[in-house]
């Protein structure tokens, strides 16, 4: 019997309210400290669900429900907080840069599936979509990130740098989201998987 294909973009959702209800309440975890958990655990799964639900709002009855691309979209959430859970951001130099670049390139790809991208013509509207896109959600996280734990944290002396950097890979990863998404193959009914 196979599971149900919302099963994996459940399951992301679970394990990332999970660790961020460890994280909340943990505090004393020194890779917890700082990051403010407790504004996570409130906007994660609000921003993890925002997608879906206007979906489902607006494709009421419809049989084709894009649950890869929902996946796509919520993991980037999970993968955000497994880092923190693990401590990869403050023992491994390079996984912050890595995860800006792979967590766009995700939410994008994810973002393309939900919304069709694919058959946006002319090709140039739907590569200034996809990447213009991308780096719009990657000002609005860096302003999250900004608002919530480095303007008043240890890392102020080094954010605008950092920032900087973390635009330039999210966009990078909508970019290469962007080529996924045109050679992602199209089904018989030529609707995405």
């Amino acid at each position: 019997m196979r599971a149900p294909r919302w099963t994996p973009a459940v399951l992301v959702l679970v394990a990332t309210v999970g660790q961020l209800l460890v994280a909340t309440f943990a505090r004393d975890l020194p890779q917890f400290a700082g990051k403010a958990f407790g504004a996570r655990l409130v906007l994660y799964p609000l921003m993890m669900l925002l997608v879906p639900a206007i979906w489902l709002a607006t494709h009421r009855g419809s049989r084709s429900v894009p649950w890869a691309g929902f996946t796509l979209v919520v993991l980037p959430f999970c993968v955000d907080v497994t880092g923190n859970t693990l401590d990869l951001y403050d023992t491994v130099v390079w996984w912050d840069d890595a995860l800006h670049f792979l967590n766009w390139c995700l939410l994008t790809l994810g973002l393309g599936i939900v919304l069709r991208l694919r058959d946006v013509r002319p090709r140039w509207a739907r590569a200034v979509t996809a990447v213009g896109g991308g780096a719009l959600l990657a000002l609005l996280w860096e302003v999250g990130e900004w608002y919530t734990f480095i303007r008043h944290g240890t890392e102020l002396a080094t954010a605008y740098e950092d920032t900087l950097g973390d635009m330039v890979l999210g966009t990078t990863g909508s970019a290469v989201a962007l080529v996924l998404l045109g050679l992602s193959p199209r089904s018989s009914s030529g609707t995405r998987p």
